[in-house]
């Protein structure tokens, strides 16, 4: 695996920081998927390796799909609540596959991290902080941490190796999505250091049976339209990371290009876009979704978004609903009737 002149400096710049610190917390996007997951362990073990730094790895929300929870129990990670983190207490605070003012962590409004290390595309915020690396490029952020494990000759464990492999297969589908070179020599270099038998039992996750009840509701509520377009509502969920799961599986349906689900979850309507149409920018498309009511961002196939719902109504959020799906057909230039049901009940 070849290492780019950048990612060599900016590894020296890095643990150079890091060297500065006692202790270090590293954030994760809020319900974290495998990427995030794993761009925190990789940086965590270029901390253990390098300085003497304690690392704390903190998220809001849950590890709601079932992949991303048998991953975390195999690597027996110990993860803090963010709520119950005060940043100002650490000496260097990091950010993996996530950034300030995105909406996607509970960092705290108005609190720049020392590091922000992600592979979405740069916010005006993150270019104020002290050590960035942002590579929109690439398809994971883990791919970023590879290369850094690399750079400095760290050596990559199996559950580490299992991790970073799994969130780059995750984050490009197995590298079928905006996937580049750097992803692909980072699979070869991690697959051998890797547990297969476990990167296979973490693949086929078991899931309870309230699982279920949430994809029914989302197959009831499914709309399509033109035959090309599919809106569905999960309602209140409990599992976040369920929204995006079901977008992906909508995706898959031979005539649609482009699928839009939400649902509620803690005072926010959550939003996943996914398209195969290469004349639609899911990132974009979803910037325009939210508008000034709430913040998202993601690439040109996925993206997510969420808008606060503190002090709206029922009544407010369903018209919040109705106004997310006209906005959504209206940019697609998809008329909003008629439509007909994805399976009929």
């Amino acid at each position: 695996m070849n290492v780019s002149p950048r990612t060599g400096k900016k590894a020296v710049s890095l643990v150079g920081l890091l060297k500065e610190a006692k202790s270090m917390l590293i954030v994760m996007q809020d319900n974290p998927d495998p990427d995030s997951i794993a761009s925190a362990l990789g940086l965590r073990k270029i901390a253990n390796s390098q300085t003497d730094a304690q690392c704390t790895i903190a998220f809001d929300g849950t590890v709601g799909r079932a992949e991303n929870r048998a991953l975390v129990q195999y690597i027996n990670m110990n993860l803090r609540s963010l709520t119950e983190m005060d940043p100002a207490k650490f000496d260097v605070t990091c950010m993996v596959d996530t950034q300030p003012g995105t909406g996607n962590n509970s960092f705290p409004a108005g609190v720049l991290p020392d590091i922000v290390i992600d592979h979405h595309p740069v916010r005006q915020t993150t270019r104020k902080c002290r050590f960035t690396d942002i590579r929109r490029n690439y398809g994971s952020t883990s791919t970023i941490l590879c290369e850094y494990l690399k750079s400095i000759e760290a050596t990559i464990e199996p559950p580490l190796a299992t991790a970073l492999l799994y969130g780059i297969r995750s984050d490009t589908q197995d590298l079928g999505r905006e996937a580049i070179k750097a992803d692909i020599d980072a699979i070869y270099y991690l697959y051998p250091l890797a547990n297969k038998r476990v990167l296979s039992q973490i693949q086929r996750g078991c899931v309870n049976r309230e699982y279920f009840q949430m994809l029914a509701e989302a197959l009831k509520n499914a709309r399509v339209y033109k035959n090309s377009v599919i809106i569905a509502s999960l309602g209140l969920v409990n599992n976040p990371d369920m929204i995006g799961e079901v977008a992906d599986l909508f995706g898959r349906d031979d005539d649609v290009t482009c699928t839009l689900c939400y649902g509620l979850s803690a005072e926010k309507i959550l939003i996943s876009i996914r398209t195969s149409d290469e004349g639609i920018e899911a990132g974009k498309l979803v910037h325009r979704l939210v508008g000034r009511k709430g913040t998202g961002g993601g690439h040109k196939t996925y993206a997510g978004g969420q808008i606060p719902l503190a002090g709206l109504t029922k009544a407010a959020s369903a018209r919040l609903e109705q106004q997310i799906s006209r906005e959504f057909l209206k940019l697609l230039r998809v008329a909003e009737h008629p439509y007909t049901k994805l399976i009929q009940i």
